[in-house]
């Protein structure tokens, strides 16, 4: 189990300030003897009353040579000293860990150690039935050389990136506060609609993602320099004689760089433009600086049944390393309305899994 590796950027305060800007309150909370958390909390109306909860995305760490048990503690711990920062009305608090294993196994152990462990110690803890953040993604190491990233990857991933160059695909970059930047967008979110349609994949508004591109331009207007560096969040687009063939939405920090969002369209799809979009977005976030790039969302598993199959394929393609997470943790803060709300949260769920994709066709 590891703990070194991507999404820290959701503890970061251009994180909050984003998601404070489209429906949540964030607020920094620093609990005797922690360093200070990024808590998001939102509201909403059960009809006859309104209720809250609390998330921290990707902390708090694991401390050197802290125990499984002395770790699980600390959770309900911060989630009490919190308590008096939180709405009043907070049902709970829920966490996801920044927590890494190598397989299925040993992630499956901790989760089940972790409910024994809260069950004899009486803790108040309890596993989500739903994660937040994607709980399965591959990691690529960026500090090797391209050399040595290309050589890793599956033989016919590096053909497609060739074959896909070599046909004219080309992959601009493009940022918030440039002239085209409108116009450019709109390509993207077009395709975003496509794959929506094509393959069932659920997404914001249109401003949500648009408004996170121009924050981050906003944000490194003006800066030079290592020390001064921000989250830089990019849009790439790949384009063949006039058609926009797909488009991929990244970030790149100091500590990682991340796949946020990606679109494909229907047609020229024999052109490979996914594989070149990849290896340019790997490039750059090399030549940025970022010691790893989290491909962030897939399944768990290289299981041909499952829907998403491909994604798993196109992922772990590029030869990076698997990681599997935890998935999240609660901290009941009012014991009864926490159980409705989970109640209503896995209906949902199966709703949407088990109905609609099926009423689809997926």
């Amino acid at each position: 189990m590891s703990t070194d590796t991507a999404t820290r950027f959701l503890q970061s305060d251009f994180w909050a300030s984003f998601k404070e800007a489209h429906g949540w309150k964030a607020l920094r909370v620093t609990a005797e003897g922690e360093e200070s958390l990024s808590v998001m909390t939102r509201t909403f109306s059960l009809k006859i009353k309104k209720a809250s909860l609390a998330y921290v995305p990707m902390a708090p760490e694991l401390r050197e040579g802290e125990s499984h048990e002395a770790y699980i503690t600390r959770l309900c711990d911060i989630a009490q000293k919190m308590r008096p920062r939180l709405p009043a009305d907070t049902m709970f608090v829920r966490y996801d860990c920044p927590l890494d294993f190598a397989d299925i196994a040993g992630r499956e152990q901790y989760v089940r150690e972790t409910e024994k462990l809260a069950r004899e110690k009486k803790l108040p803890l309890r596993v989500s039935p739903v994660a937040v953040q994607p709980p399965d993604t591959t990691i690529l190491d960026l500090q090797k050389s391209e050399d040595e990233i290309l050589a890793a990857m599956k033989s016919k991933w590096r053909y497609n990136i060739r074959l896909a160059a070599k046909k004219g695909v080309e992959v601009s970059c493009y940022h918030g506060g440039e002239a085209d930047f409108a116009e450019k967008f709109d390509e993207f979110y077009r395709l975003f609609e496509l794959t929506s349609e094509r393959d069932g994949v659920s997404f914001h508004a249109k401003e949500y993602y648009q408004d996170l591109i121009e924050r981050s331009s906003r944000l490194n207007e003006g800066e030079a320099g290592e020390s001064n560096k921000k989250p830089l969040i990019s849009l790439y687009l790949a384009k063949h004689e006039g058609d926009y063939l797909a488009g991929i939405i990244t970030l790149f920090c100091p500590r990682e760089a991340v796949y946020l969002y990606g679109a494909s369209g229907n047609v020229k799809r024999n052109l490979m433009a996914a594989y070149l979009l990849q290896w340019t977005a790997i490039q750059d976030a090399k030549a940025y600086g970022s010691p790893c790039y989290d491909f962030y969302g897939m399944p768990p598993t290289d299981d041909e049944n499952h829907p998403m199959h491909g994604l798993y394929l196109f992922k772990t393609g590029f030869g990076g390393k698997i990681l599997h997470r935890p998935g999240s943790f609660d901290v009941p803060l009012q014991p009864a309305s926490y159980r409705c709300y989970i109640l209503a949260e896995k209906a949902r769920a199966v709703f949407f899994r088990k109905i609609v994709k099926k009423l689809k066709g997926r």
